[in-house]
């Protein structure tokens, strides 16, 4: 059996990003060592095996196999800008690798992998993890946002809709620290309490977002990377057959288009009210949405293309 070396980063969008990425290698067959950077010490205790790749998010595993001068094939997968530092701390001093012979880099933006010569990939999910626990009708909150508040656009953002819709149930899931941050930008009280009352804490795995996503009707998203690409978080919310409204992006299209979209807040908040009142035209989107991931996004299928690109280059 074919045994890879999967690197858990420090990002929290990173890990369940790899993570499902490692289960579609699992599903097709390969053995998995994880190396998780937020709890193992030291690296060369791992290196004992024969792996047939390292994989990892971001620059992650590239600054692993060149500070350690291995001999292995990578597989990397970006969902940052790898001209960025959001893509890691080391983005300017091991972007030169990219390219290097056997290292193998997806990218998730369909308008950057052009700009940069490297391999398109959208995101994708574990159906078996991510998939409807339980009918919308039972879900408690009927809106949440999934994600750090961290600039005006998204807490504001957040906060009108609660203004707006005060008879609504919102939640809103971060760490602790992006809490914190977002109650001290708050203007009076009143939006303290928002933030208080809708805060659920953080989710660092992939089971527990699963439950997250459906124990919400609509989830709506504001992607903050790329030029046309959808964000994790739309993968996700539609495996589990939640409906997401999302910003405008190019890469709505992998859909038809079909998911709804917003132009502003009061955009947003009528159709939050639309879609919770017609509960055919919300199944309509989801049901052909979940089509379409089942298809074309899921781990088992995305890990397959992966290889095939590989094996071609």
């Amino acid at each position: 059996m074919k045994k890879i070396l999967g690197i858990l980063p420090h990002s929290i969008g990173g890990r369940l990003t790899t993570l499902s990425i490692l289960d579609g290698f699992r599903l097709n067959g390969f053995e998995i060592v994880i190396f998780d950077e937020l709890k193992n010490d030291d690296f060369k205790n791992f290196l004992a095996d024969n792996y047939s790749y390292i994989l990892g998010y971001d620059y992650s595993p590239i600054k692993l196999k060149v500070d350690y001068n291995l001999n292995i094939p990578l597989i990397a997968y970006f969902s940052d800008d790898i001209n960025l530092k959001t893509s890691g701390e080391g983005y300017i001093e091991y972007r030169k690798y990219l390219k290097d012979k056997d290292n193998y880099v997806f990218y998730w933006d369909r308008e950057l992998s052009k700009k940069e010569n490297l391999i398109y990939m959208p995101h994708f999910v574990n159906c078996e993890i991510y998939k409807e626990l339980k009918p919308c009708g039972e879900a408690y909150y009927d809106v949440s946002f999934m994600g750090r508040l961290d600039t005006d656009l998204r807490l504001r953002t957040f906060l009108e809709l609660n203004k707006q819709l005060k008879d609504l149930k919102f939640s809103w899931h971060a760490i602790k620290k992006h809490y914190l941050d977002a109650l001290s930008r708050c203007k009076n009280n009143e939006e303290k309490e928002i933030i208080k009352k809708s805060y659920c804490g953080f989710i660092d795995n992939e089971i527990d977002m699963a439950d997250a996503i459906n124990n919400t009707k609509i989830v709506y998203n504001i992607n903050s990377q790329g030029l046309s690409s959808l964000n994790y978080r739309t993968f996700q919310v539609l495996a589990c057959k939640r409906l997401i409204i999302s910003d405008e992006r190019g890469e709505l299209d992998l859909f038809e288009n079909i998911i709804p979209t917003y132009k502003d807040i009061g955009d947003l908040a009528v159709k939050i009210k639309f879609y919770l009142n017609n509960q055919g035209e919300y199944d309509k989107i989801v049901d052909k949405s979940y089509d379409f991931i089942l298809k074309n996004h899921s781990s088992e299928v995305c890990v397959r293309n992966m290889l095939d690109k590989i094996y071609r280059l």
